[in-house]
């Protein structure tokens, strides 16, 4: 029997293995199998119960199996088998007995063979345990494993999605199905789970998915922003566990598998068609799970929830949040935005802009660099419907859109009555788009006159012809705008005297006067 204990004290005391090898009158492969089995289960000191026998077993349980007779264990092989999705360890013993007794050898009972995998998976599990506060932590995840729902109509299987929440003080946890794992879902689901515990607490700890975290640097990840409004306004802290890192939300991890053995796999043959009847069945277990006593601790999940942890919880705000949901789009040439082929316009001085756009269920915002340029009622039905503000648009597009037969008439009232006339006269004599290109040149020559100008040549007009034009009004204005020109003229002309000839000299330059 080899003395693995004589060989470890003298090792840790820094004896070489050499003289080791010498002292005990072991082989020098045998002291430095001993050590360095020792340094891979990460034994660095010896203490009372670590006894040679206990050593032995634990340095070496595959040799102990040969030398009792049992089937031995490759627990390397159990170790990366227990990674795996849904493997226990039970299900693992069942195999290696089975594998045992065909091969004619003696397995080890199950709870033998938990206990020599404990001792052997040790090296594995050099992790800290974390205390956590009441109300400090909710850990949400999605279950990997799926339920399903039939369609009525076709029979299909429609696969459910499961969301989690645990409270790790007191492993209190909600679950819900969902026909889908999108940001909308990841967000009604948290919304349930708060109500459902009846308070908010501090930190959220999310995995790093698309639906929470858009990227997931290692320092400070980059959150969805429905996501980051969500937590503002539940006033809580999002903090996303690390990539790979599944022990930062151990709880939820742990409750994964655990709802999974306890709620999903029961429910995994129940047929039901509607979303609600499937909920209704995970409601009630979940209701179990909840209030059923703990193994190792008194009282259960609920008790504790409830007498420990439900005082520390925020309180709710007194409105249930309203689901946003945010996207990016690019402003096009014709300054519209397209969210899910529905067209809402913006500033035109955004065009070949990237924009935010907040949308709600009945209302769309468009933001640029955070601050708000455009809001919109949200369009339904057909798609391919426009939502455009007139404001939004340049001056020339505007005037060409408010150029139609009612804004013609208003702007004619303006003017007076016998522009109404005309313009009247204009649009029942000609089909509307002629009419249009010729009310279009008739604002255009109005610019250039007053309203008393063009009102009065308007009447004129009226009067000399049966069929008047724009054409002749122009020339009646250019015939009033002369006559008005030339009156200015002959009131401004001074009146002449007897004397004033120009250069013709008078009697004074003769010297008549001077006599």
């Amino acid at each position: 029997m080899v003395n693995c204990r004589k060989i470890l004290e003298l090792y840790f005391e820094g004896v070489s293995q050499r003289t080791i090898s010498s002292s005990t009158g072991h082989s020098r492969n045998t002291v430095s199998n001993v050590v360095q089995r020792a340094k891979k289960l990460g034994v660095e000191s010896l203490n009372d119960t670590m006894t040679n026998p206990w050593l032995e077993v634990f340095l070496f349980p595959e040799k102990q199996a040969v030398e009792k007779g049992y089937f031995p264990v490759d627990w390397e092989k159990v170790h990366k088998e227990l990674q795996k999705k849904n493997v226990t360890l039970a299900l693992l013993h069942h195999e290696y007995a089975m594998e045992a007794r065909d091969g004619g050898k003696i397995p080890y009972a199950y709870r033998t063979f938990c206990e020599n995998y404990g001792k052997y998976a040790k090296k594995y599990k050099l992790t800290m345990p974390i205390r956590r506060k009441p109300g400090e932590v909710m850990e949400v995840d999605w279950a990997g494993s799926t339920l399903q729902i039939i369609d009525r109509s076709t029979g299909e299987k429609i696969p459910a999605y499961v969301f989690i929440a645990t409270l790790p003080y007191s492993q209190f946890s909600y679950v819900e199905a969902f026909l889908d794992m999108k940001s909308a879902n990841w967000l009604i689901a948290h919304i349930h789970a708060l109500e459902y515990f009846g308070g908010v607490p501090e930190t959220l700890v999310p995995d790093n998915l698309k639906t929470g975290v858009t990227k997931a640097h290692r320092e400070e990840p980059l959150l969805n922003e429905a996501y980051r409004e969500f937590a503002d306004y539940y006033r809580t802290v999002i903090v996303p566990s690390r990539v790979r890192r599944p022990k930062d939300k151990a709880s939820v991890e742990g409750a994964v598998g655990y709802i999974s053995r306890q709620i999903i796999a029961p429910l995994r043959n129940y047929q039901c068609f509607h979303l609600e009847d499937l909920n209704q069945q995970i409601f009630e277990k979940l209701e179990e799970i909840n209030t059923i006593d703990f193994q190792k601790r008194p009282g259960s999940r609920k008790k504790v929830f409830e007498e420990e942890e439900k005082s520390y919880l925020q309180q709710l705000p007194q409105t249930r949040y309203k689901l946003a949901e945010w996207k990016t789009a690019k402003v096009q040439l014709n300054y519209h935005i397209q969210v899910e082929r529905m067209y809402y316009s913006v500033p035109y001085d955004y065009v070949r802009e990237n924009v935010d756009i907040r949308l709600t269920t009945d209302l769309i915002e468009v933001y640029f660099k955070e601050v708000r340029i455009a809001s919109h009622k949200r369009l339904n039905g057909e798609i391919g419907q426009f939502s455009t503000n007139t404001d939004h648009m340049p001056d020339n597009h505007r005037l060409y859109l408010e150029h139609n037969p009612e804004n013609n008439r208003k702007w004619a009232e303006t003017i007076g009555p016998s522009m109404t006339r005309f313009v009247s006269n204009i649009l029942e004599m000609n089909v509307e788009k002629k009419a249009l290109n010729i009310l279009s040149t008739l604002r255009n020559v109005s610019t250039k006159y007053t309203n008393k100008e063009i009102e009065t040549a308007t009447e004129t007009l009226l009067e000399i012809s049966t069929n008047p034009t724009v054409s002749v009004l122009k020339s009646v204005l250019e015939r009033n705008k002369k006559k008005k020109q030339n009156k200015k003229t002959d009131i401004n002309r001074q009146p002449t005297t007897s004397e004033d000839y120009g250069f013709v000299r008078g009697a004074k330059y003769f010297g008549r006067n001077n006599k």
